[in-house]
């Protein structure tokens, strides 16, 4: 039987005392121990209880759409017991008395979100439109680009069903033999040769169909005069990407330039390099054909029709869909400021965070061009019912950020 012991170490002759002392001393003064640097805590989105003339003077116009807008948002939000008060008394509320309502029915509060290690009350602002595209029901020489609707092979795996802790996440992918795979981004899906069948309109201008992808809903203005109505209906799965920053990068644009007007005028002059540069996004928008009063806007992600100027989109982690607020802009180039109540009624794909806003211009050239302009600085108040917090009506999200 071997022997598992270990040998004992050489015994060192003890140092003496005094000298032992003496180096554990020096050891000590010349040691220095570093420690890990304290994490900052993150600071939470902060909400200030403040008088109505703080948020400033809006015009009667707006306070009546206002009104028209949060109407709407109380077909979802009424059964919850934070919004029946004013949901109650905006049934009733004259629309010539829009401002009084919201003043007795609301308290404004101040937003200050988290930026970096402190605060700030300025955020960003941008615009979005329901464009009106030429097309038809069926390809042809002038419609050839194509609108597509949701392809059968798209597959939607809701995570939160065996998992409750993911409540809300969603992956999309599709079958290859046994296995889900990632979907296809947007440069395979323009190259596929079987997605005609799946189409549900034709456009005549590839860049129309793209900035209808980015906008979320359009019209089509068929052949015989008569308009189809376009929402979404469903996203391969990746992110968005804008493709501002290939343009500056390959095709010497300055950022300063990369408004709407200015893509598409260089999307005219290189119509060669469209495709490619569209490919640069790998996130693709599929459509359904939608009914609706054509006075009114396109349904929101609330399930409501939006209002033109009175409407926003929001991140849905950080607010609630059919919250009012208080915005007031700013921007110098080109110049603009206004401040308006808004509800919120949307949301999209590249609105994050807590004072990030779009705003819904309306339908058509005119409001396209006033979309396209806008990048704002914003500052906002949410108005919460009266006699209650914000965190009484606000996801956890939007208290703190993580």
């Amino acid at each position: 039987m071997s022997d598992l012991r270990q040998p004992r170490p050489k015994t060192l002759p003890r140092p003496r005392t005094a000298a032992a002392l003496a180096l554990l001393a020096l050891l000590a003064a010349c040691t220095t121990v570093e420690r890990p640097p304290e994490k900052k805590p993150v600071p939470e989105t902060a909400f200030t209880a403040v008088s109505w003339e703080e948020t400033g003077d809006a015009d009667a116009r707006g306070w009546s759409e206002a009104l028209s807008a949060f109407r709407r948002s109380c077909r979802t939000i009424a059964a919850n017991p934070a919004w029946a008060a004013p949901c109650r008394a905006a049934d009733a509320a004259d629309p010539a008395a829009a401002q009084t309502f919201f003043r007795t029915a609301f308290t404004p509060w101040r937003v200050e979100a988290p930026a970096g290690d402190a605060l700030t009350d300025t955020g960003l602002m941008t615009g979005y439109y329901e464009p009106l595209l030429k097309g038809s029901r069926v390809k042809t020489g002038r419609f050839a680009h194509p609108i597509y609707g949701v392809p059968d092979d798209l597959l939607v795996i809701d995570l939160g069903e065996q998992h409750p802790e993911l409540k809300g996440l969603r992956l999309r992918g599709r079958l290859e033999g046994r296995r889900v795979v990632p979907y296809d981004r947007r440069s395979a899906i323009q190259e596929r040769g079987d997605m005609a069948r799946w189409a549900i309109a034709w456009a005549d201008d590839p860049v129309d169909v793209f900035f209808l992808q980015i906008q979320g809903s359009g019209r089509v203005e068929l052949p015989d005069g008569s308009f189809m109505r376009v929402g979404y209906a469903d996203q391969n799965g990746w992110k968005y990407r804008s493709i501002s920053g290939w343009l500056v990068q390959h095709e010497g644009l300055k950022p300063s330039e990369l408004s709407m007007q200015r893509i598409r005028a260089w999307a005219k002059a290189h119509p060669e390099k469209v495709k490619e540069a569209l490919a640069q996004n790998p996130s693709f928008i599929f459509f359904e054909e939608r009914s609706g009063d054509p006075a009114l806007g396109p349904v929101g992600a609330q399930g409501v029709a939006l209002t033109p100027g009175a409407s926003v989109a929001v991140d849905p982690k950080r607010w609630r869909l059919g919250t009012p607020f208080i915005v007031a802009t700013e921007q110098d180039r080109p110049a603009l400021s206004f401040t308006r109540p808004v509800v919120a009624q949307d949301t999209g794909g590249a609105i994050k965070g807590v004072l990030r806003f779009d705003y819904f211009w309306g339908f058509g050239d005119e409001a396209g061009s006033a979309a396209g302009r806008q990048k704002s600085r914003v500052k906002a108040w949410v108005l919460v019912p009266a006699g209650l917090t914000p965190e009484d009506v606000i996801p956890a999200g939007a208290r703190k950020v993580k």
